[in-house]
């Protein structure tokens, strides 16, 4: 297995164990971790170039898998046990990406646009936050209407899935069937997923299309609008000022996670 195929795996590990984490979705420790073009790129111009993009997608997800697996749950416990410190390392990873994405947002001098990019793009984020729970929720008969309003979910959440910084379970706690869809994953219920499955199939291949466009056509303005969302993201870690010595312990952990995905960023 080459270099490039182990940084593939190892990304895809840091995508799949920080999922679960509250206030940090996958959207945003891709783009940090330099591996959110291919990605968009791959599903986009799948039919394209399928051995390629087949190769790819298979070492991320096989990352995406194990990181899970491994450290999702060890994850949550040590965010539970030492939350403070955890959250700070989490921010020092996100400050890490924030070099990568202004390389590629190709920024060489300063422009009034940039930071109104910017703030759109944080803003667009704060909406999605202030949405409550259960705005949308509706109930799922089983009809005609209940297998629509599952696919506009799945494809809803695809948009979530794909874009840094927006979380899905908070989105489908918006939509209202979060419970449902817990319930339905645990008693596979097929007339709930596969239509909230194909939705979110058609959502991502629709999104990452559209997503691809613009980052060849105005990359600038599109990186700018994804800082913006990672930005938006960074509300949900911040804990707060730690007191004492659990300030020495937080910068410590800052300074961890901005070098760990530093590193990784750089990485193909």
């Amino acid at each position: 297995m080459s270099n490039k195929s182990i940084f593939v795996i190892l990304k895809g590990m840091a995508v799949g164990g920080t999922m679960l984490v509250p206030g940090v979705s996958g959207g945003s420790m891709a783009m940090i971790l330099g591996i959110y073009d291919r990605l968009v790129s791959s599903v986009s111009s799948f039919m394209k170039h399928r051995r390629e993009s087949l190769i790819f997608l298979g070492e991320f997800c096989l990352g995406g898998g194990l990181g899970m697996i491994l450290f999702a749950r060890p994850l949550l416990g040590l965010i539970e046990r030492f939350p403070m410190p955890m959250m700070y390392f989490f921010l020092g990873a996100v400050a890490g990406g924030v070099p990568l994405i202004l390389r590629e947002a190709d920024v060489k001098k300063f422009s009034w646009k940039i930071p109104v990019y910017i703030l759109a793009g944080l803003l667009a984020v704060m909406a999605v936050g202030l949405i409550p729970e259960g705005t949308f929720q509706s109930e799922m008969s089983g009809g005609l209407s209940s297998v629509l309003l599952l696919l506009a979910a799945g494809a809803a959440a695809a948009v979530a899935l794909v874009l840094p910084g927006i979380s899905v379970s908070y989105l489908f706690l918006v939509m209202g069937i979060y419970d449902e869809l817990m319930r339905a994953i645990g008693s596979l219920y097929l007339p709930f997923l596969v239509p909230l499955g194909a939705g979110i199939l058609l959502g991502v291949i629709l999104t990452t299309k559209v997503l691809e466009e613009a980052m060849v056509r105005h990359p600038q303005p599109t990186y700018l609008i994804i800082l913006g969302f990672v930005f938006g993201s960074m509300a949900e870690v911040f804990p707060g000022i730690p007191q004492g010595g659990e300030l020495f312990v937080s910068l410590a952990a800052l300074a961890a996670g901005f070098g760990a995905i530093f590193f990784l960023s750089g990485k193909e």
